[in-house]
């Protein structure tokens, strides 16, 4: 079996409007398409499904948490090019979006940052 590529990936989200307008308004994807209880939206080649789902949400020490300390937890990652990368982290605190950043990996930079569901999400800058 030979992978080609990541074709989409999905997110759970409790209210699936105020997660579409989060991802598309704030992260600047686009909608796909629109499936009942989920919303397709593209990042480059690929999907993202974001699925209406119903749990309790974090507690503010549970977010505070997950941006403090993101190594080693499961995450999606949005690579984005080196001029867009300090505007990224501009638009992220314009939204009011708190985030971990920027840590310097040697080869590149990153941001944590939660969705409004408290998904740990990350960009990426590669030098």
């Amino acid at each position: 079996m030979k992978l080609e590529q990541l074709d989409h990936f999905g997110i759970e989200v409790n209210e699936l409007a105020a997660a579409e307008r989060f991802y598309t308004e704030v992260l600047g994807l686009a909608v796909v398409a629109h499936l009942g209880d989920q919303t397709l939206l593209r990042c480059g080649p690929q999907n993202l499904a974001l699925f209406q789902v119903k749990r309790p949400p974090l507690t503010s020490a549970q977010r505070h948490d997950r941006i403090s300390h993101p190594l080693g937890k499961g995450h999606h990652a949005f690579k984005v090019s080196r001029d867009d990368f300090e505007a990224a982290r501009e638009r992220l605190a314009q939204a009011g979006v708190e985030s971990a950043a920027p840590i310097n990996w040697g080869d590149h930079d990153c941001m944590y940052f939660l969705d409004l569901d408290g998904n740990l999400l990350e960009i990426v800058s590669y030098r």
